[in-house]
Order: structure tokens, then C-alpha cells, then sequence
């Protein structure tokens, strides 16, 4: 499998992470399994048809498809021929672009055909493409959740939810209104998923010899016990198989 990102345009970079393509091996087709990450995203499915969503969900050649963010985690089959292209959206961005639309969760679904991307130019020159398609899309400017996003991740997600609206001088009842609206988790499980992603990439990259319970308790989990169960939730792992 080959998989690569695209920075992209300096205009987009505060609404788009990334944008990036994914081609499968030539030699054999495989499973690729995605953990949540509270991000939305477009794709475009440029090769054969691709099975996603623990096999859920059919993605056929030349159509456009919205990925909602994730609770959980999900599997797609990676064949020979499959050519995927897509954006991975900031969270709480979906509406600078698409006003009408309300954020989906877990779910990957079919655009509509007004709003999808075009086949022959995204097979031209993807990247580009993509430049052109959001700056002319984006309606708003404003990343209304970024200061509330900011603080979550500075945090690594530990930050109470009563401390958060404090912090950014609103209430709790209406960051959970604003979270469930445009990006359609509420805060504590968006919270939850950049903790889990922490403790994740500390288990996965550290580089000193350290013990899952000392990882927990740096993280705000219980113990163990209590982070083992947190990442078989959101990855169907154990910590030893990430």
C-alpha cells in the first residue's frame, strides 16, 4: 500500500489538516484499520470499488464521499486496484465549507453529485485540484472551535469540561451544543479521543523503557487496566499488538 499527504494551500491550512491519496499494493490486497481522531473528511474513490466501514459500506469508481468523525474504529479493504484521494478536515470545519450540511458520526456516505469533486480533473493533477475546489468553497473564515480545540490538545485531552467553557468564557451546556453541531461529538468524547491518541503514540514511539501503568497515570487513566480497555475500545488492539 502507498499512502502519502499534501500540505495545503497557506489560505486552507487553518481548516484542512492534510490533503492525501492511497493506492494499493500491486501484489496483494490488505486491511486497513483507521482509529478515531475527531476529524471529518472528503474522499474521492479514483480506482475499484472499495469496501469500508468493517465492510458496511460499498465506495464505487468516480464518487465523491463524506467521512464523518469516528467514535470508534474502522476497517476497509485495500485491493490491487484501489486509488483513493481525499482532505482531511480540521474539526468543527465541515460548515466553512458546507453550510448545510450537519456533521455526521462514524458514517461514510455518498455526496451529492452538485458537491462532489470532478472526476477528470481530480485524476489531472489531484492537489491542485483540491486547492481551487475548497478555496472555492470556503464561505466563513472563522474557526469558531479553535481556541477550545487549542486548549484540548495543549492539555493531551485532560482538561475538565467545566474548566474548558471557563477557560473560553461560555457554558458547558452550550460548548456541548457547539460541539454537537459542528463536529457532532460532544466535547468529553473529543477529549477522550486526543487523550487515547496521546497515550497511543507514547506506548507506540517512547523511547525510554516505560510501563503501561506509569504511561496511564501520566495520561489520567486509572491504570493499566483502565488504558488497556480504552485502547481495545477505540482500536480492537491490545497495547502490545499497536
Amino acid at each position: 500500500m502507498k499512502y502519502k499527504i499534501i500540505k495545503p494551500y497557506r489560505e486552507l491550512e487553518p481548516f484542512i489538516h492534510f490533503y492525501w491519496e492511497l493506492k494499493g499494493n500491486e501484489l496483494e490486497s490488505q486491511r486497513e484499520r483507521v482509529f478515531p481522531d475527531g476529524c471529518s473528511g472528503i474522499l474521492m474513490n479514483l480506482g475499484d470499488n472499495c469496501l469500508t466501514d468493517n465492510g458496511s459500506v460499498l465506495m464505487e469508481f468516480g464518487k465523491t464521499y463524506v467521512v464523518g468523525a469516528m467514535s470508534s474504529f474502522k476497517d476497509s479493504v485495500i485491493d490491487t486496484d484501489t486509488h483513493l484521494i481525499g482532505a482531511c478536515l480540521k474539526p468543527g470545519t465541515f460548515r466553512n465549507f458546507y453550510a448545510s450540511r450537519n456533521e455526521l458520526i462514524n458514517d461514510t456516505v455518498e455526496f451529492e453529485k452538485s458537491q462532489s469533486f470532478n472526476l477528470d480533473k481530480a485524476f489531472e493533477n489531484p492537489f491542485n485540484y483540491f486547492d481551487h475546489f475548497f478555496s472555492s468553497k470556503l464561505k466563513s473564515k472563522n474557526y469558531h472551535l479553535q481556541s477550545i480545540i487549542n486548549d484540548i490538545h495543549s492539555t493531551k485531552g485532560q482538561l475538565g469540561i467545566y474548566e474548558l467553557s471557563k477557560r473560553n468564557c461560555t457554558t458547558v451546556r452550550q460548548l456541548e451544543r457547539n460541539f454537537k453541531k459542528l463536529i457532532g461529538l460532544s466535547p468529553k468524547k473529543y477529549s477522550n479521543i486526543i487523550r487515547f491518541r496521546n497515550a497511543m503514540s507514547l506506548i507506540k514511539y517512547s523511547k525510554q523503557n516505560r510501563s503501561l501503568l506509569d504511561i496511564a497515570f501520566e495520561c489520567g487513566y486509572y491504570d493499566h487496566s483502565h488504558l488497556t480497555n480504552v485502547i481495545k475500545q477505540y482500536t480492537g488492539l491490545l497495547p502490545s499488538d499497536l
